[in-house]
Parts: C-alpha cells; structure tokens; sequence
C-alpha cells in the first residue's frame, strides 16, 4: 500500500510543474518580443519630436486628446460619444479617411438616431455609407452592435465603458462580432482617453521598416508589443504623428503619397529612416 502511495506521488508531480510552467508562459504572452529592446523610451520622444516638427500637429486629431479638468475647451464642444466613435472606426475600414468621413455624415444625415438605423431596411444604410466601400459588411456590422447592445444594456449607449478598466472594456467590446482588436484600440485611445497605441497598416509599416519589431512580426504581434515599449504618456502623440507620417511618406508606406506632401517627405528625404540608418 505504501509502495502504491509513492508510486502515485511520483506520478502527479511532473503534472504539478507543467501547469506551473503554462502559467508562467501566459504571463509572458503580453509582450511577444520580450527580447527585443526597442523602441527605447527616448527613441519614442526623438521620433515624435521629429514628426512633430515635420507634420505639425494633426488638428482633427487634436480634439481627442486627454482633457484637462482645468481645459477651458471642455466647454465649447460636447466630446463624441463612444457609440459614435466605434461606428466611426468601423466605417474607416479599408478605405480613405476622406471616404469613411463622407460616410459617416452621410449616415448620421440620413438617420436622425441609432434608433433609426437599427431599424432600418439594409439596403438603405448600405446606401447611406455606400461611399465608404464595404457597404454589406460595414451596415452587418454595425447593426449587429447596434442589435446586441440593445438586447444586453436595454439602450444603444456605450458611455458604461468610461466607468471600466482597460481590460473590461476590451472585454466588452470584442464580444461584438466584427469588431477586432484595431478597432477596440482605436475607442481606448481616441473615445475613452485610454493609455493605448492602435496599429493601422502605416504603423506597422514603419515599425517593421525603423526596426521597432522584428521582422517576423504581424501586426497583432506589433500592437502587443509596441504597447509594451512605448511609455504611456507618449502614445497618443506619437500615434497620430506615425498614422500622419504614413499618410504623406513614400518610403515608410506602400502607398504612394499625395503631391501636397510629397515636397515634405520625398523618395530622398525620410527623418525616420535617415536616424534609423545612422542607429545600425
């Protein structure tokens, strides 16, 4: 009996230490590249200093950024709901920031509430936001929001996310199909004045391109790992500079810019890349 006892013992033990171990790795997930040291925070500040002193300042952007409780501006426009913010995200899915714009004007023109929109046919908000691109699967997502919050909240708002933490909002808003992780990112950061860093096709461009991830990285893998480097009160500064920067430069995007800012950024002149070249 005893013999069995020991022999029992010995057995469970290796169980005991795997599920320590796949513990330990689930920590680890946060950080995909938990070896790879940049950027470093003063690389973050002399890039968004430099593209600060390129670009200016996005003003469209501007309006997002955290307010003061001492900001006189707080009183002379109501921020954007969060409601309205998620379905602008949405709409500015594969397409141009000019395009989702005119859609959604169009579609908040068009339907005095979400109300409205919920219970429209469609083929008429297809029509609304045609202009966006992705008409069907832009109107299917944003009904399918629209539907799911009023049967779990009994009221289209999203203002309960303010109240939240970071990782209850995420929680919340993924279990809305067609909503994935860019898009709840962009919400932190832009509705809810989260510390949080949204990676677009531009970003992930110049993050591969100066060496902040490695090449091997996705654009998932780029989001959880630049949101671990870069310091909190750097990231929307240097979100909106880096969206901005890939807009307008050839060599840091695989689109080709517009002629007004090709004579900022030209094939021959990158900031960005000429500091890189200098750092390796």
């Amino acid at each position: 009996m005893e013999k069995r006892r020991k022999r029992k013992q010995r057995d469970e033990e290796p169980k005991s230490k795997s599920v320590r171990a796949g513990r330990t790795r689930t920590d680890n997930i946060k950080d995909p590249f938990p070896s790879h040291s940049r950027p470093t925070p003063q690389e973050c500040e002399a890039v968004r200093d430099t593209l600060l002193a390129l670009h200016d300042f996005p003003p469209e952007l501007a309006k997002y950024r955290k307010v003061q409780p001492t900001d006189e501006t707080t009183q002379l426009e109501p921020p954007e709901t969060v409601l309205d913010g998620l379905v602008r995200t949405v709409l500015s899915q594969n397409t141009t920031e000019a395009n989702s714009q005119r859609a959604f004007t169009s579609l908040k023109s068009s339907f005095p509430t979400w109300e409205h929109v919920l219970t429209a046919e469609s083929k008429d908000v297809e029509n609304a936001i045609r202009c966006g691109g992705l008409a069907p699967t832009k109107t299917s997502c944003i009904k399918n929001v629209l539907r799911c919050l009023l049967e779990r909240r009994g009221k289209l708002c999203l203002e309960y996310l303010r109240e939240l933490s970071v990782d209850e909002i995420k929680a919340e808003l993924s279990l809305f199909k067609g909503i994935g992780p860019k898009t709840v990112a962009c919400v932190l950061m832009f509705n809810l004045q989260q510390d949080d860093f949204p990676v677009d096709t531009h970003i992930y461009e110049i993050a591969k391109t100066i060496g902040w991830v490695p090449a091997v990285a996705d654009r998932n893998k780029t989001y959880l790992h630049l949101n671990q480097r870069i310091p909190n009160e750097l990231k929307f500064d240097l979100n909106c500079l880096l969206f901005t920067h890939g807009k307008l430069c050839r060599k840091c995007s695989s689109k080709r810019g517009n002629d007004q800012q090709g004579k900022k950024c030209n094939d021959n002149s990158c900031p960005l890349l000429n500091s890189y070249k200098e750092s390796v």
